[in-house]
């Protein structure tokens, strides 16, 4: 009856790995631009040891194989010798690096406000709907209907957000200084 019991945590393991790898196939290639396939073991050796994951022995080989899937998916071109990422590559590492993304919180607040208003269609609801989800979980705060607010700098999330949902045009970010009867947002934030 349950004859998977065990196998799961070792899928889950193995698929996270993969994932990982994955990324930082992406990654390597999109920080150097192209990528020769002969060079690509190393640069993701490296930021797999980053990421705290050695691959096991024949690491070189792994690596190559995990490129040669990321192009057959249509994450990774192969052109004259070298690795570049494709458009639906950029994307997925987009969306990768939106749900890794994890907003820091300085020692000290530098007591400007971030403020992020958004105007997005009722075309796109579902947009509207993940962009309040996100907004939610990294800890913003919401002003009003579509006008959140954050203590610290978030400038790169709401650019990945602009970039991955396309929404340039209906997402602004403000910097404020000052806004009025902020104490008890101050006491939210635990800046008091």
């Amino acid at each position: 009856m349950y004859t998977n019991m065990g196998k799961l945590e070792q899928q889950n393991r193995k698929m996270t790995r993969r994932t990982e790898m994955q990324q930082a196939i992406l990654s390597t290639v999109v920080s150097v631009g192209v990528l020769s396939a002969a060079l690509i073991a190393s640069p993701v050796m490296g930021a797999l040891a980053r990421l705290g994951m050695l691959p096991y022995s024949r690491k070189s080989e792994v690596i190559k194989s995990a490129a040669s899937r990321l192009k057959n998916k249509g994450l990774l071109k192969f052109e004259n010798g070298y690795y570049a990422l494709t458009a639906d590559g950029e994307k997925i590492l987009r969306r990768w690096q939106l749900a890794d993304y994890k907003l820091t919180k300085p020692k000290k607040w530098d007591k400007k406000w971030r403020v992020v208003i958004f105007d997005i269609p009722e075309r796109k609801k579902s947009v509207r709907d993940k962009i309040r989800q996100i907004f939610v979980e990294a800890g913003f705060r919401r002003l009003q209907d579509s006008v959140w607010i954050y203590p610290y700098d978030c400038e790169d999330v709401i650019g990945l957000l602009k970039t991955e949902f396309g929404i340039g045009r209906d997402l602004l970010y403000v910097i404020a200084d000052q806004i009025e009867n902020d104490k008890y947002l101050r006491q939210e934030f635990n800046l008091l």
